[in-house]
């Protein structure tokens, strides 16, 4: 079913996350947020007046906060950058987010507790199709959160059914412009379709 070409991949797959990383306005609030609200630890920092992957003379504080497997989230606060450009569309806001898993559902409400009587505003929780229970909030660099746990414990072994849907979704695309419809009108009308 897959639709890439070139040579397929000779077995390596990562073994975990070991960071994922975002700019920060301020290297004191994210500290204070991921440590104080939600309960990790600083595992490292970086002080820097280059980029060392690519020799940029940006002077930044890289640090790494921890989570309980040990895989972690990570900053860099470089003073003078300009904030980012607003995004184009609502959906860079929303798809864009990073998943943090709690043990269980009991644990995601006790999340939405602790995080709302912390001022902090969040959405949820949210039952998505029985797959997942998740709740939505943004850190003070403004990156979207979801806390979450699954409630189908086979949610990320549905491989086949994966494959399938892709293929559905790229054919659905594909006769759309092929006939010259809207795309996102063909796609909305196919999921109202599977969804019968």
């Amino acid at each position: 079913v897959s639709r890439v070409n070139g040579t397929p991949n000779p077995g390596l797959t990562p073994m975990m996350l070991n960071h994922a990383a975002w700019v920060t306005p301020d290297a004191q609030a994210s500290a204070d947020f991921y440590t104080r609200l939600m309960g990790m630890e600083i595992a490292s920092t970086v002080v820097d007046d280059h980029v060392p992957s690519t020799g940029d003379k940006i002077p930044y504080f890289h640090i790494f906060f921890r989570m309980g497997d040990g895989s972690t989230l990570a900053f860099f606060e470089a003073p003078g950058v300009p904030p980012p450009a607003k995004a184009t569309h609502p959906a860079y806001n929303i798809f864009n987010h990073v998943a943090l898993q709690a043990k269980d559902s009991d644990e995601v409400l006790k999340w939405y507790e602790w995080l709302t009587s912390q001022g902090v505003p969040v959405v949820g929780p949210t039952d998505h199709k029985g797959m997942i229970l998740s709740i939505y909030f943004h850190d003070p660099a403004g990156i979207r959160l979801e806390i979450t746990t699954p409630l189908d414990k086979q949610w990320n072994r549905h491989t086949d059914k994966g494959y399938a849907d892709l293929k559905q979704w790229l054919d659905c695309k594909e006769k759309a412009k092929a006939e010259g419809r809207d795309v996102p009108t063909a796609l909305i009308e196919m999921i109202k379709d599977v969804r019968k």
